[in-house]
């Protein structure tokens, strides 16, 4: 079932109103993680600890993670490092790679970030339900599917 609102903005093209919806969650909820504190962390720094989560990487499956050169993902890693969220340690398997890991400090954020998503997640919810609408994950899961398939792309920094 199709919901018309006549709001001019339902002539827009999909690629525009994808876009703006993304960019206005998105400084909405970097909004509230500078409120919480984490003015230091943009969302490029989101995505880096969403990689490292768990056993972390090396900058090369950094960069290839994040769709950056192996000397962006080293800057990054230099730059978090500095700021005590991520550090370098022996690699398992040896020689001279390092692996990179999350600090306390990262996981504390991650589970802040997880937090404050969550609380901004349900209020979007409940101002749609307000006007007889719901969240559209299903919608948006069906287009990323209709588009890559099975071979869904990891979210990358190309905003």
């Amino acid at each position: 079932m199709r919901v018309t609102t006549h709001d001019p903005l339902e002539r827009t093209e999909i690629t525009f109103l994808l876009g703006m919806a993304f960019q206005l969650v998105l400084g909405e909820f970097v909004g509230r993680l500078d409120a919480a504190g984490y003015d230091d962390l943009r969302p490029v720094h989101g995505l880096v600890f969403q990689a490292l989560g768990g056993a972390g990487a090396t900058s090369s499956e950094l960069a290839e993670q994040l769709g950056v050169t192996k000397q962006a993902a080293g800057q990054i890693i230099d730059d978090l490092e500095r700021r005590c969220y991520v550090e370098r340690q022996a690699h398992p398997a040896g020689g001279r790679r390092k692996l990179v890991v999350l600090t306390d400090r990262a996981r504390t954020h991650l589970a802040v970030a997880g937090q404050t998503l969550h609380e901004l997640e349900e209020r979007l919810a409940a101002q749609l339900r307000e006007v007889g609408l719901e969240m559209p994950r299903a919608e948006l899961a069906a287009m990323i599917r209709a588009l890559a398939g099975d071979s869904v792309p990891p979210l990358r920094p190309v905003w």
